[in-house]
């Protein structure tokens, strides 16, 4: 009976990757960025299996790009040095010391964790920010944050070369400014939507610690146009923190992306999920063609 019960798993196991070869055809060459971030770069075991699934994309003839926050890791680091926080409406003042903090924690401590998972499983990574070969210049996004930036020029041709050589980008969210010496933090996602943007990304997965965008009544909503996004933050169905990730989706897509997803990250393989099966995952964002 075991033995019965092992073949059959291993029917299922060919049946599945039989059914995925339409939509790994589909993507050869594409590029996908992923917005990393959540409770999932907090567990080792979570960290792996994002890591595998980044490696098969890329194995299969995907260019994938992985951008990361990394906020729980930035307060801890701040409280350890005793560096006080101060919010405007919610958001963090980002002041010369919290900016030093933010751009020592992401640029080192979280995209050099995220590369090694990567290399762990038999792929190629290199870790820089969004100050390396000016990929990512900004702005402040408002004075009262200090140096929160919003981004006003995208460089990406470093990502393209990377995709030349068979090398995964890992992106840390940290931007120099248009004066010399200025850098700014960028929201995590924020950065996600402008590399996606400036590379004309065929997806943008912006994984998140919910199942995606849901409607009155509390169900995902599977796929949705911009104007069907602008409708449901009009009238108050889309609120709170789901209202900058479609906002980003938005503006992602008026930049010449193709689709974006906003998909639970918490979910197993949900990458892969949303890629290569016909269902999908999350809430997938585009335009009437």
């Amino acid at each position: 009976m075991k033995s019965r019960d092992m073949n059959h798993d291993w029917i299922a196991t060919a049946r599945t990757l039989s059914e995925a070869l339409p939509y790994m055809q589909r993507y050869a060459g594409a590029i996908v960025v992923v917005k990393f971030g959540g409770n999932a770069m907090g567990d080792d075991d979570a960290m792996a299996e994002f890591a595998r699934d980044i490696v098969l994309m890329r194995q299969v003839g995907i260019n994938p790009v992985v951008v990361h926050g990394g906020g729980p890791m930035i307060n801890d680091m701040l409280t350890k040095l005793g560096i006080k926080s101060d919010f405007v409406r919610g958001k963090r003042v980002t002041d010369k010391a919290t900016v030093q903090v933010v751009e020592m924690v992401l640029t080192g401590l979280v995209n050099k964790r995220i590369v090694q998972a990567i290399m762990d499983e038999g792929g190629r990574a290199v870790g820089l920010s969004g100050k390396d070969d000016d990929l990512m210049v900004c702005e402040a996004d408002d004075p009262e944050l200090g140096f929160v930036g919003r981004p006003v020029e995208m460089n990406p041709q470093v990502l393209r070369d990377l995709f030349k050589a068979g090398i995964i980008p890992v992106v840390a969210p940290v931007a120099t400014g248009m004066q010399p010496n200025e850098t700014f933090n960028v929201n995590g996602d924020t950065a996600a939507g402008a590399i996606a943007g400036a590379l004309k990304a065929d997806r943008l997965l912006l994984l998140t610690d919910v199942s995606g965008v849901k409607d009155r009544d509390g169900n995902v909503v599977t796929a949705m146009t911009p104007e069907d996004v602008e409708a449901m933050i009009a009238d108050g169905t889309i609120a709170g923190g789901m209202i900058p990730k479609t906002e980003t989706a938005l503006k992602a897509i008026e930049d010449g992306v193709r689709a974006v997803v906003i998909l639970d990250g918490r979910v197993p393989n949900a990458c892969l999920l949303e890629l290569f099966t016909e269902h999908g995952a999350g809430s997938l964002i585009r335009p009437v063609r």
